[in-house]
């Protein structure tokens, strides 16, 4: 009972705070915009019985989804938010590998404080950080003064509000979360493999690349995902640093819910968001499932 009591309390917590809330997202994306409160119909009417129910569904279709295949603004959002995730992604895990490898190679009494100095950022608000790239990044920031004081450019370059600003922003703000799963991996490796290489006639490259990185793949892997998931829908850095010339979905969810009050659009656009979320996710997890069933 009390195994059963445990298991029951996450499952709980996710049909409350995910399930229920997809579900009502669901439902406004089959609704019909609507000048009332809340902006769109049809309206469970419990007071009518069963022919409110059945007047419920009736009502459901599928037109904003068929909309959003009509309008090039959203596919071209989606391509653009996959684009720039992916790219960010990238450049994280060339950025953080080497300092999750480099922290794992430390002395043992150094591994604390550097642990220290990557979940540090996290102690100051991300909005915070973000208006400090803003600064720094500006025509007149930091960065271009301290070019053309050393005599590297002779006019400011044009960094704020382009596509590179968002991917240094996404990188800055994610670097932690892919450092820390790789680090993980890195911390735990048996350094008598990488001996044993070397000892057969491996270089030390050819051991890093035939023993380390293999052996961290599930540290690259779960590093990719924490920072492609948030980075497909982030809204403030592409704001705040791309600008208007940044099409991201996140920006075009935000103006369609506020701006145009179109609540079954949006809801339909966050639907499609989740399912391009969930299907790659689902798919790994299925590799992982049969790797440990041929291995076991």
């Amino acid at each position: 009972m009390r195994r059963f009591v445990l298991i029951l309390i996450p499952y709980l917590w996710l049909f409350a705070l995910f399930l229920v809330p997809f579900l009502i997202v669901v439902k406004i994306s089959l609704s019909d915009v609507a000048l009332s409160i809340p902006p769109y119909t049809p309206q469970l009417d419990l007071a009518a019985g069963w022919q409110g129910v059945k007047d419920f569904f009736s009502g459901l279709d599928f037109e904003n989804f068929t909309f959003l295949t009509t309008d090039d603004l959203y596919w071209k959002a989606y391509l653009s938010s996959v684009k720039i995730a992916l790219f960010s992604t990238l450049f994280t895990l060339m950025v953080g590998f080497p300092i999750a490898y480099g922290m794992a190679q430390a002395p043992d009494q150094w591994r604390p404080t550097l642990m220290m100095l990557v979940i540090l950022p996290f102690w100051t608000s991300f909005l915070i950080r973000v208006y400090s790239w803003m600064g720094i990044l500006a025509n007149e920031g930091l960065l271009n003064q301290v070019l053309l004081w050393s005599g590297i450019i002779d006019t400011p370059l044009k960094i704020i509000n382009t596509n590179t600003a968002v991917y240094i922003g996404i990188v800055y703000t994610y670097l932690p979360f892919m450092i820390l799963p790789i680090y993980a991996a890195l911390e735990r490796l048996d350094g008598s493999l990488l001996e044993a290489a070397e000892d057969l006639g491996c270089s030390r490259s050819s051991a890093f690349w035939l023993v380390t990185v293999p052996l961290s793949r599930n540290g690259v892997i779960a590093g990719c995902f924490l920072v492609f998931i948030p980075a497909l829908g982030e809204f403030v850095i592409p704001s705040l640093l791309g600008g208007s010339g940044t099409l991201m979905i996140g920006k075009v969810l935000w103006e369609e819910f506020f701006n145009n009050r179109d609540w079954p659009v949006a809801s339909a656009v966050a639907v499609i968001l989740l399912l391009i979320l969930i299907i790659p996710i689902v798919l790994f997890q299925r590799n992982e499932q049969k790797q440990r069933e041929a291995e076991g």
